[in-house]
């Protein structure tokens, strides 16, 4: 029997937040294996030692541009755990507004500018659905039009949505209002009104565009049967029910399958110490177990980075560039935790906190091209009703931040759920200044790559068996899985 093998560099991506390549071994057709490469370093963990503990608050933001308060909210936990504080409520509802507003912005931007103008490509052009996703969602800049209108009008209510963080945090990215204790703009009755107004504004976008359907409408859908019936009333009808035919005639629940267990640390935290999205390790066919942090280490053996130690806890762990180390591929290290690999996201929010749909369609294929997007989705009809619900908890008049006071010697940890997942920092002060500052990201987990037992990481075991066709240098499937985790690189090194 003949057979056919070949190798392909992917890359650099398009529609992507940093630099990231793909190298894949292809044999008859599929991938047989994956390596991920971060390209480029950047060493924010090397600039914060020796600076005033404060100062994390200004640097860690400037890690990214679209994940900002994702990072405050994670540093100002870390600072407020070693100073022992904890925000009043308003403090809390307010960073929840403002990670929500961020993070739902991300979702928007995933489905309709990073992942559905690949169906537009010519490789689809006899599907009898092709014609619409082009109209809907061509690339922006292409064509006579500018790309998709929809996509253009989802632009649009993205610019619109963002508006709320003037109010909330002064701007937006890099917003300086998050603090340990609380939130530093504190919000008022006729503010609170105004804020109202742009959230039902948003509503509107995504009932009237993206679900054609009331959000509790497609929250109450608790099963596939009940989404299947659903779309097969109007298969046309808003963007995800165009995505769920694409989706079925492509077999994307078959694509790109993950490994099984999921991370969530926990998002939105709640005054009672609850969170609005329940924390846990989701793990298949056990179900929900608690999360031990000690448990997370951060293996170099194939990362440009010193690996003396081993896998280390980020307590203890180092970030020594080592740009010509034999067998390296990556500048992300690979987190794991209690050894094993691990993924993270929305897909791993709704299954923690008991989605019931999310857990019913992953009990049938797991974690997938298709989970994965469609979890996104359920999170966008999920978490939008909880901004009514935190500006409503609003107290005018009582405080939205309490003062804090580092000791000298101190250490902190500090987490939160960015829109692609677990993100943690964990921090030492010694002598007043920062010591010590190591965070791992969402895409540090996805996005991972191989550890010393040779396990590859979500993204590198998740593109094994994607089909390749012949011609193909940058594959249409592999384009399908690598987005399906909508990759943040310059967050994974930071």
């Amino acid at each position: 029997m003949n057979t056919t093998n070949t190798r392909l560099l992917v890359g650099p991506f398009n529609r992507v937040e940093g630099d990231l390549e793909v190298q894949l071994d292809v044999r008859d057709g599929q991938v047989t294996e994956a390596r991920v490469t971060a390209t480029m370093y950047r060493g924010f963990e090397n600039i914060l030692p020796g600076r005033d503990p404060h100062d994390a608050l200004v640097i860690v933001p400037r890690i990214c541009g679209i994940c900002s308060v994702s990072q405050s909210v994670a540093a100002a936990r870390a600072l407020a755990d070693a100073a022992g504080v904890s925000p009043p409520p308003n403090g809390l509802h307010a960073t929840n507004l403002m990670l929500a507003c961020e993070n739902l912005a991300d979702h928007l931007a995933h489905f309709y500018l990073f992942f559905m103008p690949d169906f537009s490509r010519e490789v689809y052009a006899q599907r009898p659905w092709f014609a619409e996703v082009q109209r809907r969602f061509a690339a922006l800049g292409s064509g006579a039009g500018g790309g998709g209108v929809h996509a253009r009008a989802a632009v649009a209510a993205r610019q619109r949505w963002f508006t709320l963080m003037g109010t909330l945090g002064g701007k937006w990215p890099h917003t300086q209002s998050v603090l340990p204790g609380g939130s530093s703009r504190a919000i008022d009755a006729a503010e609170r009104i105004r804020l109202l107004a742009k959230v039902r504004e948003f509503r509107a976008f995504l009932e009237g565009t993206l679900f054609a359907a009331p959000l509790e409408e497609v929250t109450s859908l608790h099963s596939e049967a009940e989404l299947q019936a659903w779309h097969a009333q109007a298969p046309e009808r808003g963007d995800l029910r165009l995505w769920l035919t694409i989706s079925a005639d492509l077999g994307l629940d078959r694509l790109g399958a993950g490994p099984g267990r999921y991370l969530s640390v926990g998002a939105y935290r709640q005054p009672d110490g609850s969170h609005a999205l329940a924390p846990g390790l989701w793990r298949a066919g056990v179900g929900l177990e608690a999360v031990d942090m000690a448990r997370i280490s951060e293996d170099a053996t194939y990362a440009w980075l010193d690996d003396a130690g081993g896998a280390l806890h980020p307590t203890k762990g180092h970030t020594r560039p080592q740009a010509d180390k034999p067998g390296a591929y990556t500048w992300n290290k690979a987190p794991r935790l209690g050894g094993e690999v691990i993924e993270t996201g929305a897909i791993a929010r709704q299954l923690t906190s008991g989605q019931p749909l999310i857990r019913d369609a992953v009990a049938r294929c797991g974690g997938t091209v298709y989970t994965r997007v469609l979890a996104r989705l359920v999170e966008l009809a999920r978490v939008l009703p909880l901004l009514e619900q935190w500006l409503a908890a609003l107290t005018p008049k009582e405080p939205f931040f309490v003062p804090d006071a580092l000791p000298d010697e101190a250490q902190g940890m500090g987490s939160t759920e960015a829109a692609r997942g677990a993100l943690g920092h964990w921090l030492q002060v010694r002598g007043g200044k920062l010591s010590h500052y190591q965070i791992i990201a969402p895409t540090s987990w996805n996005f991972s790559g191989r550890d010393a037992a040779g396990q590859p990481g979500a993204l590198e075991a998740a593109l094994v068996g994607a089909p390749v066709q012949p011609g193909e240098t940058t594959p249409v499937a592999v384009q399908h899985i690598v987005r399906s985790f909508d990759p943040c690189m310059v967050c994974t090194v930071h």
